[in-house]
């Protein structure tokens, strides 16, 4: 967790320093594009801000109130950057279009020179945050990606101006990366949206868990399985285990069995209630009844 919040940290400031940069360097090259960049920079590094803050709160331990602890409000962090995100592009775009009708020059060299600097500060950033597993450090490092691919992007079509004074390249650059971005920003957000509505990862396979289940010795059947994530590393599961009934005088010892085998599937957090074999649960009770 410590890392976690150093990480996010790490980007941050990175970022917020490149904002100002970034903002001076738009207005001294009249780059639409530096300063479209400038705002999603800025909102990046809000959003990074605000994942800081909630990384560092997310190490409260957990209480009588809030059972889970704080991990959430790393989620919750990556949800506001989606929106920021999402906000900063479309109003990037309403600024980009009328620039296609009466393009204006721009200082080619001076974006080149800013493009470089981007690259190098995203990229620091981009391979700090790389190594977190948590979906709020992975959203953010796409994010710092997107950024790197977009100054690489920008780096480009300056390049092209440098030798051809077409300042109309700079609106397209523009529309360019902030589609791009708005198309980055979809994918993370229906996984984001998952896990909040408490939906199945998608690296757990519920076929491959219960067959996994099925596989220690003594265990019948399986039902009411439920997967989930708290923030997109720790993921938990609760069950109900039908197990032959000379299996019960060691439950223990079962339920360790069991939860070894979930573990292998990244499932660290487990929850079963083991049932022996003449046992009907509510559930199934209810769903053998309406066969």
């Amino acid at each position: 967790m410590g890392d976690r919040e150093k990480n996010v940290g790490f980007a941050a400031s990175l970022n917020v320093l490149f904002t100002i940069i970034e903002i001076i360097g738009g207005i001294l090259t009249n780059s639409l594009a530096l300063l479209a960049d400038a705002l999603h920079d800025f909102a990046d590094s809000f959003s990074l801000i605000i994942a800081w803050y909630a990384e560092k709160q997310a190490k409260k331990p957990a209480t009588s109130k809030m059972t889970f602890g704080y991990r959430r409000l790393s989620l919750l962090s990556a949800i506001f950057a989606i929106i920021v995100l999402i906000a900063g592009s479309l109003f990037i775009l309403s600024q980009a279009i009328p620039r296609l009708i009466n393009p204006e020059p721009v200082h080619a060299e001076g974006m080149i020179l800013i493009a470089i600097l981007g690259i190098t500060i995203n990229g620091a950033g981009y391979f700090r945050l790389k190594k977190g597993l948590s979906q709020n450090e992975k959203i953010l490092s796409w994010h710092l990606l997107e950024d790197i691919l977009g100054w690489v992007f920008l780096l480009t079509g300056a390049l092209i101006m440098s030798f051809w004074n077409e300042p109309v390249i700079d609106p397209l650059m523009t529309i360019g990366f902030t589609l791009f971005v708005l198309w980055g920003v979809s994918k993370n957000a229906k996984e984001t949206f998952n896990l909040l509505l408490e939906g199945v990862p998608p690296y757990i396979n519920m076929n491959e868990v219960e067959e996994t289940i099925l596989s220690v010795e003594g265990v019948k059947r399986v039902h009411d399985i439920h997967v989930w994530s708290l923030e997109g590393e720790t993921d938990i599961l609760t069950a109900h285990v039908v197990v032959e009934n000379k299996y019960l005088q060691a439950p223990d010892q079962m339920r360790r069995s069991i939860k070894n085998k979930l573990q292998e599937l990244h499932i660290e957090h487990s929850t079963l209630e083991l049932e022996g074999e003449g046992f009907c649960s509510a559930t199934e009770c209810i769903f053998e009844s309406n066969k």
